[in-house]
C-alpha cells in the first residue's frame, strides 16, 4: 500500500509511493547526492573513526563533485589499501542510460533507469552560446496538464538528490567536463523542466542544487539554473529562500476557465494566487526576471485579447517578467493543435509592444520527442512487489556469489 509522502508547504500531501531504498541491489551505499556532512556520517557509520570520517569526507567530496571521479582507485590521495575497503561498501553512481537519442538539430535525449528498475529522461539542448541540460525530478507526474505528454503518465515516484544530480554528472561525463572549471563548459546551463513538478519533491531538488552550485563541487552559478513550476504556491517562497534559482512559470493561459483545463493545479491555486507569489519571489527583479512559460494551442489560448489580458496581469502585478511563447509541441493521442505562426508572431507583437520581452521559443528535438511537453518514459511499470521480489532475488544472488 503507498505510504503519504510529506510534501514541503502548507498544501495537501500527494499520494506517492515510497522513494527509492538506500541501498542498492547489491547492498552498496551510492555517495552521489551525499553532501559533505552526510559523507562524514556515512563513513562514521561505517566504522571510521571521526578524524578518518572527517578527512575521507573531504577528499571523497572533491573527487566526487570536482573530478568527477567514478572508481575509488582513481582517488591518488586516499591509501590504495584503503580502496577495497571502500568499493565494498560504497558505489560512486550514475544513472543507466536505456538508450540515447541524437536530434536532427544536435539535441540529445538519454532515456535514464534506476538501480530499482524505474525510467526517466533528461535532454541536453546546445546551442552557439550556451548548452542546456533540461533535469527531471520525478518519475512520471501527478499534475495532469491535458497539453503536456509527461502528465498523462502517472507518478510513480521522487527522483532522489543522488539521482537529480547525477543527470548532471552524467551529461559531464560525457562531455568530457572533469574536472569542475567555471569558463569554457559546454554545459552552461540546468533547467527543472524535465519530467514532474520539482516543488513537489523540494527537498530533494534543493539538495541536489546545492551540490551543483557549491563552488567546491559541480560550480555552476544560480544565475544559470531555472526551477520551473506549474505552481505550487506554498513552496514557491520557500525556493526563492532556500535554493535561490531562477523561477519559471507553466502559466499558458489568462482565464481560470482555460487554466482548469490546462493547468488542473490552477482549480486549488488560482492565477491570482499564482501571480500574487511571483511578485513576491525572493531575488526578482528587473536584472532577474521571472519568465512566464505559454504554449501557443489553436483557438484555446492564442487570441489578441488573450494577448492583452497577459499583459494587463503582469503590469497590474508589477512582474518583471519574460514570456517564452512555446510552439505546442505534437504527440500522438493530443487533443490540441499548435498555433499558425502568424497567430504566434501577432501574439508576440502585442505583448512586446507594451514594453514585456515575448520571444518565439523554437521547438528543439522533436524528431526524437525531445521538445517541451513531450518527455515520456514509454517502459513498462513495475508494482512495487515485483520490484521487492527482484531487489531481494538480485540481493541473494550478490551473496551467493561472495
Amino acid at each position: 500500500m503507498n505510504a503519504l509522502m510529506p510534501i514541503p508547504g502548507v498544501i495537501d500531501p500527494v499520494p506517492v509511493p515510497r522513494g527509492a531504498d538506500t541501498l542498492r541491489p547489491d547492498g552498496r551505499v551510492d555517495l552521489v547526492g551525499l553532501s559533505k556532512d552526510q559523507l562524514r556520517e556515512t563513513l562514521l557509520a561505517a566504522g571510521l573513526e571521526p578524524k578518518q570520517a572527517k578527512l575521507r569526507g573531504k577528499q571523497l567530496w572533491h573527487w566526487i563533485y570536482n573530478r568527477g571521479a567514478t572508481d575509488f582507485t582513481a582517488m591518488t590521495d586516499i591509501a590504495k589499501t584503503m580502496h577495497p575497503w571502500l568499493a565494498a561498501r560504497f558505489v560512486i553512481g550514475r544513472p543507466d542510460v536505456v538508450t540515447a537519442q541524437l536530434s536532427s538539430d544536435g539535441t540529445r535525449k538519454w532515456l535514464l533507469r534506476s538501480p530499482d528498475g524505474h525510467d526517466y529522461e533528461m535532454v541536453f539542448i546546445p546551442d552557439e552560446d550556451r548548452g542546456t541540460l533540461c533535469v527531471s525530478s520525478q518519475v512520471g507526474c501527478t499534475l495532469n496538464c491535458s497539453f503536456c505528454h509527461t502528465g498523462t503518465m502517472r507518478l510513480v515516484r521522487n527522483l532522489t538528490a543522488g539521482e537529480i544530480v547525477g543527470q548532471v554528472m552524467l551529461a559531464r561525463d560525457g562531455l568530457g567536463e572533469w574536472p569542475s572549471a567555471p569558463e569554457g563548459r559546454l554545459l552552461t546551463n540546468i533547467v527543472l523542466m524535465g519530467m514532474g513538478e520539482p516543488l513537489y519533491n523540494f527537498d530533494a531538488v534543493r539538495d541536489a542544487m546545492r551540490l551543483v552550485m557549491d563552488g567546491d563541487g559541480l560550480a555552476l552559478s544560480k544565475r544559470r539554473i531555472t526551477l520551473s513550476t506549474s505552481g505550487v504556491v506554498p513552496a514557491m517562497a520557500r525556493a526563492g529562500e532556500e535554493i535561490g534559482v531562477n523561477l519559471a512559470v507553466s502559466l499558458h493561459a489568462v482565464t481560470k476557465e482555460v487554466r482548469d483545463e490546462l493547468v488542473p493545479l490552477n482549480r486549488k491555486y488560482g492565477i491570482e494566487q499564482l501571480l500574487e507569489a511571483c511578485a513576491a519571489y525572493p531575488g526578482a527583479n528587473n536584472a532577474r526576471r521571472i519568465t512566464f512559460e505559454y504554449v501557443m494551442l489553436k483557438d484555446k489560448n492564442d487570441t489578441d485579447a488573450d494577448a492583452r489580458e497577459l499583459v494587463r496581469l503582469l503590469k497590474h502585478y508589477r512582474l518583471p517578467a519574460k514570456v517564452n511563447l512555446i510552439p505546442f509541441n505534437p504527440w500522438p493521442g493530443s487533443a490540441y493543435e499548435c498555433s499558425a505562426p502568424d497567430r504566434i508572431k501577432r501574439f508576440s507583437d502585442i505583448v512586446f509592444e507594451a514594453g514585456i520581452s515575448a520571444p518565439v521559443r523554437s521547438p528543439r528535438g522533436r524528431d526524437i520527442m525531445a521538445a517541451c511537453g513531450q518527455l515520456k518514459s514509454a517502459a513498462e511499470k513495475k508494482s512495487r512487489a515485483e520490484r521487492d521480489r527482484e531487489a531481494a532475488l538480485d540481493r541473494e544472488a550478490a551473496v551467493a556469489v561472495a
